[in-house]
């Protein structure tokens, strides 16, 4: 009796992790119900940008960046969804910048990303010129541009001050 105590004990740790991975990978796939209010409020510069937030918010709910490269980091959100447009990749600031940012990868054109924005949330981007491939800049300050064949979304803003100055 004493053996399978012992032997159930040992087992416990790898029953724990097993669960623990099964569980954040689930999460990975699974969009979070505040993710529309969350990152699509952020996306279209409806309130202040708090990259630490954004990070902390990120690996809570979709894990650890897979990457970190061009002053932000990459976390990977699986079949989530923004306006019915599928979004796989969500970026926030590091600190190396003047700009604090999120964005968004879209897998649809900038001008139909645009159409599922103003559908959902009523936000229009005129085009800032008349190029090939023009930038889309909404009142509030987002951004929609090309990315490849996709869409890239997001808000920067000038950091705040430290407090006290």
């Amino acid at each position: 009796m004493a053996v399978q105590a012992v032997t159930g004990l040992r087992l416990l740790p790898l029953v724990l992790a097993i669960l623990a991975g099964a569980a954040s990978a689930q999460t990975q796939d699974k969009q979070p119900s505040t993710f529309g209010p969350v990152i699509g409020g952020a996306l279209l510069c409806r309130d202040q940008i708090d990259n630490k937030y954004f990070y902390s918010w990120l690996s809570s709910h979709f894990g650890a960046p897979y990457k970190h490269e061009g002053g932000a980091f990459w976390f990977r959100t699986g079949e989530a969804t923004l306006w019915g447009a599928p979004v796989t990749e969500v970026m926030v600031s590091d600190d190396t910048s003047e700009l604090v940012f999120l964005a968004a990868v879209a897998e649809v054109p900038p001008d139909q990303l645009e159409q599922s924005v103003r559908s959902a949330a009523g936000v229009r981007y005129p085009a800032a010129d008349s190029s090939q491939y023009p930038l889309r800049v909404s009142a509030t300050g987002s951004k929609i541009a090309y990315y490849n064949s996709k869409s890239k979304i997001y808000c920067a803003k000038f950091k705040p001050l430290p407090p006290g100055r």
